[in-house]
C-alpha cells in the first residue's frame, strides 16, 4: 500500500523549526518534498546546528536537530534572490502541488512565492506560509520563534510552580503545532485545487498558533473572570485529583478526570470513605478543598512505590510515573511498538529517529534528507532542462 500522499508534490522554502517539522509530516505521508537551498547562504541553516551529530555524515548532513525535521525529503540548491532562479522555480512550479515557506512575513513577496505571484504560472498552485507573526500587519517584518510567542501569549504564566519565575515548557510546542498547522492547510488546499482547479494562499503564523493552542483556557477567560495561572504539582486547572502526588520512592501522576475514577482511586488506596466525605463527594468540592486533598492522598500514597501503585491501578486509575526523557525514549515497548526509524546516510552510518505517529498501513522505510543540493541536477533534468541549460545555471551561480 502506497503512504496516502503519494503524488502530492511540494516546494519548500524553509529553515529551521516550524516549516520543516510541517512539511515533514508530508514527506512522512508519502508526498515528494523538495527542499529549495540558496547554496550561497549554506542552504538550511539548521544544518549546522549541534551539538550532536550523525556518525558517518560526509557533507552537511550530519545534524541531528536538522535531519530530525527534514528526513524523507529532497534537496535542491537555488537562489530565488535573482530573476534566473525565479525563472527555474517558475518552471518548476508547473508541475508541483504546493509552494510551502517558514520565512519572515514581508519576504515571500520579495522572493515571488505568494498566490498571485504564482497563479499565472500555475493557477492550482497551492502557497503555504507558516510566518512569525503573519504576512500582514505592523509586526510583519519581525522575525520570531517559539519561545517569544511562548512569553508573549501567556504560556509563561501558566508553566512551573507558583511565586517562581515565568517558565516556558520544555518543548517548542509552538513551532511544532505551527507546522502541523500548516501542513494540514496545505493538504486542504490541494484538495480543493484538485476539485476546482483553483489554488490560493494559505497563511498560518506562530503567534495566532500560540493563542488558539489556548482552547478551553481562552473560552474561559474570554466569557468569565477567569484568570489562567500557575497551580502547584502541575495541576489540572480544574479537575482534583489530577497532579503530581507523592510515593515511598517519588511521584506519580494521577488524572482522575471522570468521578468513576476517583471512586476507583478511592478504594485502591484503603480509603473508600474519601469518596462519600461531603468535603470531596464532587469536582466542585474537592477543588475547593485540594490543598487538603493533596496531604490525605500523599499521606496514603506514599506508603508505596509508584511502580506498586502503578500495577495496582493497572488502568483502572488514570495514572504515570515521572520519567526523564531517557527513560521514556529508551523503554523497550517505544521500539516494539514502531515509534523508532532507523535512518541510513549514503556512507552507510544509521542513527534513530522517532517515527511519524500517524499510522497509515504505507510501506516503504525512512530516509535521511541528503547533503543540500544532492538532487538538483536530476530534478532539472526531469522538469526539463538539458545538461546544457543545466551547466549554465552552474556557471552563473543560480543553482
Amino acid at each position: 500500500m502506497q503512504r496516502p500522499l503519494s503524488g502530492m508534490n511540494v516546494l519548500a522554502v524553509e529553515q529551521y523549526g516550524a516549516g520543516p517539522f510541517g512539511t515533514q509530516h508530508l514527506a512522512d505521508l508519502g508526498a515528494q518534498v523538495i527542499k529549495i537551498e540558496n547554496h550561497r547562504t549554506g542552504g538550511d541553516y539548521a544544518r549546522a546546528l549541534g551539538p550532536h551529530f550523525a556518525d558517518g555524515a560526509q557533507g552537511d548532513e550530519g545534524s541531528l536537530f536538522f535531519q530530525a525535521v527534514n528526513r524523507n525529503k529532497k534537496s535542491l540548491s537555488l537562489d530565488l534572490s535573482r530573476a534566473e532562479g525565479r525563472d527555474v522555480l517558475h518552471r518548476l512550479v508547473t508541475s508541483v502541488d504546493a509552494v510551502a515557506n517558514n520565512l519572515r512575513g514581508d519576504v515571500p513577496e520579495k522572493l515571488g512565492i505568494t498566490y498571485d505571484q504564482l497563479k499565472d504560472v500555475n493557477p492550482a498552485i497551492v502557497c503555504g506560509h507558516c510566518s512569525a507573526y503573519g504576512r500582514d500587519g505592523p509586526r510583519r517584518d519581525w522575525p520570531g520563534y517559539d519561545f517569544l510567542m511562548q512569553a508573549e501569549a501567556g504560556y509563561f504564566h501558566m508553566s512551573g510552580e507558583p511565586d517562581t519565575p515565568p517558565t516556558r515548557m520544555g518543548l517548542s510546542v509552538v513551532d511544532f503545532m505551527a507546522g502541523t498547522y500548516l501542513a494540514l492547510g496545505l493538504v486542504s488546499g490541494v484538495l480543493a485545487a484538485r476539485a476546482t482547479g483553483q489554488g490560493r494562499n494559505i497563511d498560518v503564523n506562530l503567534y495566532d498558533t500560540a493563542l488558539f493552542n489556548m482552547s478551553y483556557l481562552a473560552a474561559w477567560t474570554l466569557n468569565s473572570d477567569y484568570e489562567p495561572s500557575r497551580a502547584a504539582r502541575s495541576a489540572h486547572a480544574s479537575l482534583v485529583p489530577c497532579q503530581l502526588y507523592r510515593t515511598a520512592d517519588g511521584w506519580i501522576y494521577i488524572m482522575c478526570n471522570k468521578e468513576k475514577f476517583w471512586q476507583g482511586l478511592c478504594r485502591m488506596i484503603d480509603r473508600p470513605d474519601l469518596a462519600s466525605e461531603s468535603r470531596f463527594r464532587t469536582f466542585e468540592e474537592r477543588l475547593e478543598h485540594r490543598d487538603m486533598l493533596t496531604t490525605i492522598l500523599d499521606e496514603a500514597l506514599s506508603t508505596r512505590t509508584t511502580a506498586a501503585w502503578l500495577d495496582i491501578f493497572a488502568g483502572q486509575v488514570p495514572s504515570a510515573p515521572v520519567r526523564t526523557p531517557r527513560e521514556a525514549l529508551l523503554d523497550p515497548s517505544v521500539k516494539s511498538s514502531g515509534m523508532l526509524s532507523s535512518v541510513s546516510l549514503p556512507s552507510g552510518e544509521g542513527f534513530d529517529l522517532l517515527a511519524n505517529p500517524i499510522q497509515t498501513g504505507g510501506d516503504g522505510s525512512d530516509a535521511a534528507c541528503p547533503v543540500s543540493g544532492a538532487d538538483t541536477r536530476h530534478l532539472l533534468l526531469l522538469a526539463g532542462y538539458s545538461d546544457m541549460e543545466i551547466q549554465a545555471l552552474e556557471e552563473k551561480g543560480i543553482i
